[in-house]
């Protein structure tokens, strides 16, 4: 079938096809969510390159990714063109409306994977974010007394953050920043803030990035996502997994009461989004920004 959103007519096809076995749910549906939650979604992808994760055949299918822009391509979608060190200029995608959401959904991306950085300067973010995920044996319980742990390390530094299930394993802690510093200068801040966050709850905290060097029962705070040409899972993002989850802000009361993973998913985050807002505003917002220089 073919949408008019703006003026912009976008292709869908194959919505019928089961993306989500165990639960039937479809491509259509898929596309049908990403639809009810465009507005609040694409502000906080706009401009950015986006990495896409394709599962043409859904969760149980072989997923691939690509960067560049594939083609065909509609003559009026955006693209964002970054060199990277091997000299290989490589034009990804960016999605700016609804109708460039749909697009890129329509070619099976499940979840949406931006840049950091917007592409009118790749090497400079606007935020600063840890990825908590639990090492094996670790619960999701762990996760949330890490999240709560590293809000009051940054809050103790006078530092603002939100909090977003990662709609996988863990929890995203978010810093909205001014622009200034690079990207390596923000991964230095990062690396340092969860090294000194590990000694200081060391039965709980680990920031060490080797895999087999992680001490069980313990949750990583990883601050290498913070590199230059790194993604996470944007928010409100649904993931390939089983119950179809997504990466929804939520509020610290919120994970000090015990929410979980699964308490969102593709059938119920819009309706979320209509009875509380979006949570997650502070991370676009002009005003409230942290000036990483300060403690650099």
């Amino acid at each position: 079938m073919e949408v008019t959103i703006g003026g912009r007519t976008v292709r869908l096809t194959n919505l019928d096809k089961i993306f989500w076995p165990s639960l039937g749910l479809t491509k259509g549906d898929l596309v049908r969510y990403y639809g009810d939650v465009a507005a609040v979604l694409v502000p906080y992808i706009q401009g950015r390159a986006m990495v896409m994760k394709r599962y043409p055949n859904g969760i149980t299918g072989k997923m691939f990714f690509m960067k560049r822009t594939p083609t065909p391509r509609p003559e009026w979608l955006v693209q964002c063109c970054i060199r990277h060190g091997s000299g290989n200029e490589i034009d990804f995608p960016v999605i700016d409306d609804e109708a460039a959401l749909l697009w890129v959904i329509n070619l099976g991306c499940i979840d949406l994977n931006p840049w950091y950085s917007t592409c009118d300067d790749v090497h400079k973010p606007d935020v600063l974010h840890f990825d908590l995920d639990p090492t094996p044996g670790a619960t999701f319980v762990d996760v949330r007394r890490a999240a709560l742990l590293v809000r009051d390390g940054l809050t103790g530094l006078g530092m603002p953050c939100v909090a977003k299930t990662s709609g996988s394993r863990g929890v995203h802690v978010y810093v909205p920043i001014v622009r200034g510093p690079d990207q390596k200068e923000v991964w230095t801040f990062a690396k340092r803030f969860a090294i000194s966050m590990a000694k200081l709850e060391p039965g709980l905290l680990t920031s060490e990035y080797r895999v087999a060097h992680r001490p069980a029962k313990h949750v990583l705070v990883d601050y290498n996502q913070n590199a230059w040409g790194r993604t996470l899972a944007s928010v409100y993002s649904v993931r390939p997994t089983e119950r179809a989850t997504v990466s929804t802000p939520v509020t610290w009361d919120e994970l000090a009461a015990g929410v979980a993973i699964e308490d969102f998913d593709l059938t119920n985050v819009a309706e979320r989004v209509k009875a509380v807002g979006d949570l997650w505003e502070p991370v676009r917002a002009t005003r409230g920004r942290f000036d990483l220089r300060t403690v650099l």
